[in-house]
């Protein structure tokens, strides 16, 4: 069975009662109209995934229908009705945007697959629309929540950079949001149409980072049995954010180097280079200058990375949004779990505006979606909240009797009770390792 919406315009009763029986026992919801006014109502209240309209109508007709209807819905397909061939007026509507049109009574036959594939094809078209939305959102700079000055100014400075192809530095402690500062840089560039590819460069030894940002041919090293193309091949035309920078072994900080000032690489075990066509912004928490001083980072590469420099601010920084934030994360895990949390407590909110956040947005975003796990209620309260996090909030009327063994085995065991069992899934919840879990596991026995 077909799915969709299918709206009728006929002036003829029959004929559009007809329709409507043959095509809903396709599976579509059918609505009907004698004429545009109707259509046009029902184009306003509805969403129609395909048209099936007479060219000629009381009160106007199909071509200019055809032309309306694909400026104000253009995700919507246009199959029109016509009694007799008329070869101007169907070149005209082939030319407002009509999918196709079928000659009545002769063609009766064939209109059940046009429509078919003219559904098929509007929900093609919406589907696209739906991810082009959700790309908009990921790379926007209307993604980092918050209102404080601080914040407010280092977005206005990270527009200034995103009209050119110039290399970006963004500094600032883990957590603080440096990717999403990169994508919404990318997402609002000329290179936006281009793949925007992340790199850790922490999370990989010396060789296992060359070959992921450089790629290598077929033997160049054992296991190496088909040629691989690098990130850097991989990123063509867009953007290569490698994070953590300072982390790079400094016989690899050269060949990048060379990326930057001639635009071509090497691959492993390749005698020609490849040229290398992406924008490059980088991000770290360490001091480079110290690490350049010590002997740790390249001096040269240091400065041609260094050209633009944005400093994101911690959260200590920018208290003012920690509320705005929680806000945010609640309602963004409240969904994403199917709960309803409707608001925090007063002790809840006083709790997170005393913490200094060491982890910045990370720790903050971790905490709160650990509370909507732990929630029983439509509200968050203090004992939705880590150990850590809550004790400043007790009274000394209030502490509790446990020793923290007691709270942790109380805590594990309700995150595995959350995951149903699955322990790498608590694992990442707690922000522990897997061996850990099943270490506490056995020594409380949790098995």
């Amino acid at each position: 069975m077909m799915s969709g919406n299918v709206l009728v315009v006929d002036d003829e009763d029959k004929l559009r009662g007809l329709l409507k029986r043959v095509i809903s026992l396709e599976g579509y919801t059918v609505y009907v109209a004698s004429n545009l006014k109707s259509a046009a109502r029902i184009l306003d209240m509805e969403d129609i995934d395909v048209v099936v309209c007479d060219l000629m109508l009381p009160d106007g007709n199909g071509v200019d229908f055809t032309k309306t209807i694909k400026s104000r819905y253009p995700r919507t397909e246009i199959i029109l009705l016509t009694a007799h061939v008329n070869i101007p007026d169907v070149v005209q509507a082939m030319r407002s945007g009509a999918f196709d049109y079928i000659i009545k009574g002769d063609d009766n036959e064939k209109l059940l697959p046009l429509i078919a594939i003219a559904a098929e094809r509007a929900h093609l078209k919406k589907k696209v629309a739906q991810l082009e939305e959700q790309f908009v959102h990921v790379f926007s700079f209307d993604n980092i929540v918050g209102q404080s000055a601080v914040i407010r100014g280092t977005i206005a400075l990270a527009k200034k950079v995103t009209f050119s192809d110039t290399t970006v530095l963004l500094l600032g402690e883990t957590g603080t949001g440096k990717e999403l500062f990169a994508k919404a840089i990318h997402g609002n560039s000329r290179r936006v149409q281009h793949p925007f590819i992340a790199l850790n460069c922490s999370a990989f030894s010396r060789e296992l980072l060359e070959s992921e940002l450089f790629g290598h041919k077929a033997g160049a090293f054992t296991g190496a049995v088909k040629d691989k193309k690098g990130l850097i091949e991989e990123a063509r035309g867009g953007t290569l954010f490698l994070d953590e920078i300072g982390e790079m072994h400094i016989d690899l900080q050269s060949k990048l180097l060379r990326v930057l000032e001639t635009s071509e690489f090497f691959k492993v075990g390749a005698t020609a280079p490849t040229i290398a066509d992406i924008r490059v912004i980088s991000a770290t928490h360490r001091n480079l200058p110290v690490e350049v001083a010590e002997g740790r980072f390249r001096e040269d590469l240091y400065y041609r990375l260094n050209v633009f420099t944005i400093q994101i601010p911690p959260l200590r920084e920018r208290r003012n949004d920690i509320l705005l934030l929680a806000e945010y994360f609640v309602k963004y895990f409240s969904d994403k779990m199917n709960k309803t949390i409707l608001g925090m407590s007063k002790e809840f909110l006083e709790a997170l505006e005393r913490q200094t956040w060491k982890g910045n947005i990370r720790e903050l975003r971790n905490a709160i979606e650990r509370a909507v796990i732990l929630a029983e209620g439509t509200e968050l309260g203090m004992e939705c909240l880590p150990v850590d996090l809550r004790s400043g909030g007790w009274s000394k009327s209030e502490i509790p009797v446990f020793d923290l063994a007691t709270m942790e085995k109380l805590h594990i065991r309700r995150v595995l009770d959350h995951t149903r069992g699955n322990k790498v899934e608590a694992a990442r919840l707690l922000n522990i390792g897997l061996t850990t879990v099943y270490r506490k596991m056995e020594e409380y026995g949790l098995n």
